[in-house]
């Protein structure tokens, strides 16, 4: 292959890039976007449109106290198992794994573990872990303590939820009694 066939193909790709960078600059100045100050067309409302346009309130979570009394630990224990212990460890002492360690957490403070890189909204929550604070954080964490680090959908299904609190519970040395329902 001799030069001349070399610097007609690096030309042709100069060509190419050149005629790519001047239609773009071309169409850039040729097509100008314009914000509008109101909608071109407006629509009128429907009636109740006001209120689906809302954002709707969550609805209020049951009482956790009756749910607990039909609880079973086992359950619990099973689901835990299934959604928690591959970030989360369960015995006394034991070592953080993505989450902290939940042994003693049912009263307990809610930045329970010593040297746990919790995030700011954990760390700005007082008071102990309340069975009732429990259900709203097993429901949907990112919504109990906004900008929470823990990527979990939560528990959607009451008895559930409850079966894995009654089983959190149970890890201590003395366990925080039960509510009555």
């Amino acid at each position: 292959m001799d030069s001349m066939e070399i610097n007609k193909g690096v030309a042709a790709v100069l060509v190419a890039g050149i005629a790519f960078f001047l239609t773009g600059t071309v169409g850039m100045n040729l097509v100008v976007e314009h914000r509008l100050e109101k909608p071109a067309i407006v629509t009128p409302a429907a009636p109740g449109a006001e209120a689906a346009a809302a954002p709707a309130k969550p609805a209020p979570l049951p009482p956790i106290a009756p749910l607990l009394a039909k609880a079973d630990v086992a359950t619990g224990e099973a689901s835990v198992k299934k959604l928690c212990s591959s970030c989360h460890s369960f015995n006394e002492g034991g070592k953080a794994i993505v989450g902290p360690n939940l042994y003693n957490v049912v009263g307990g403070p809610h930045a329970h573990m010593e040297g746990f890189n919790y995030s700011a909204g954990m760390k700005a929550k007082t008071g102990p872990w309340t069975f009732d604070e429990l259900n709203e954080w097993l429901h949907q964490p990112s919504a109990y303590v906004p900008g929470t680090r823990m990527a979990f959908a939560g528990i959607k299904n009451d008895q559930e939820r409850a079966d894995v609190i009654d089983y959190l519970h149970t890890l201590s040395h003395s366990p925080v009694p039960l509510p009555t329902p």
